[in-house]
């Protein structure tokens, strides 16, 4: 008992091992904090010269995103060092492991390689109306892996970026003004000139279409039961929808005040009565 507590040999053990790996693991942790301090300011510095160019704000939270990961995955293996691992063989084992990860998440790295692409090529941005892997709704992010949409009704849809960006990607919000294509039918004995004045008259009152392109009102078809009119003005891309469902109203009501009968789809059955002698 007195040899295990000889002052020599705890000397020894504080000089040879709890003093070198007191300071290894203060260091470490010193280390590791500094350089958690360091990677947000480098992060705060970055992403103000990203506004200050005037970048797109989802393209600045994905750059900034991967650069915080590198910058903290190099404070992690500085902090290792200090303990004495080996970073080499962490490296070579982690490369290893990133690769037999990367075989069995290719998805994952499918979905990664179109957010970048997405990122760099944006064929949309935050806010925009876009339709894209069966899904249509506002842009409120896009991250490494997916994308978040809000749809019309409220809900947010999580998509993968893989199926995206390999699909058809039609963006509502990329020009400045569209085109509101309807489709009106009148009956056959309905006055065709004077259904053609109400619609532009119609098209003429509202302030939100505008005057160039100008607007196409043309007989399209003579259909089954009705003469059918293609109306398409154009309009702002804000005031699309609006203009759309008022339109139909004021069409329904000012064909109704003037007589003019839109057909609906009918059938008329006739009975033959046969003679029975």
């Amino acid at each position: 008992m007195e040899k295990f507590l000889d002052p020599d040999m705890l000397i020894n053990i504080q000089n040879e091992y709890i003093l070198p790996w007191g300071i290894n693991i203060l260091t470490a942790v010193a280390v590791f904090i500094a350089g958690r301090v360091v990677v947000g300011l480098v992060m705060r510095l970055v992403k103000k010269l990203l506004q200050k160019s005037k970048m797109d704000n989802m393209l600045i939270n994905f750059i900034s995103s991967i650069l915080s990961s590198l910058l903290l995955l190099f404070v992690i293996v500085a902090s290792l060092d200090q303990l004495g691992v080996n970073t080499s063989s962490l490296i070579a084992i982690v490369g290893a492991a990133g690769l037999a990860i990367g075989l069995s998440l290719q998805d994952s790295l499918k979905n990664f390689a179109a957010g970048v692409l997405l990122v760099v090529f944006r064929p949309f941005k935050e806010g925009h109306f876009i339709e894209a892997a069966g899904v249509s709704g506002v842009v409120e992010s896009i991250s490494i892996f997916s994308t978040v949409m809000r749809t019309g009704d409220n809900r947010e849809v999580i998509v993968p970026n893989g199926p995206i960006y390999s699909g058809v990607i039609t963006n509502y919000s990329k020009r400045d003004t569209r085109r509101v294509d309807m489709v009106f039918g009148i009956g056959y004995d309905a006055d065709l000139l004077q259904a053609k004045k109400l619609l532009a008259e119609i098209l003429s009152e509202d302030e939100r279409i505008l005057p160039e392109p100008a607007s196409v009102i043309a007989v399209a078809a003579l259909a089954d039961s009705s003469v059918n009119f293609n109306v398409r003005p154009w309009v702002k891309t804000s005031d699309y929808w609006a203009v759309l469902w008022d339109t139909n109203e004021k069409v329904k009501l000012r064909f109704d005040a003037a007589g003019i009968s839109i057909p609906f789809p009918q059938m008329d059955v006739h009975l033959h009565k046969q003679d029975q002698n």
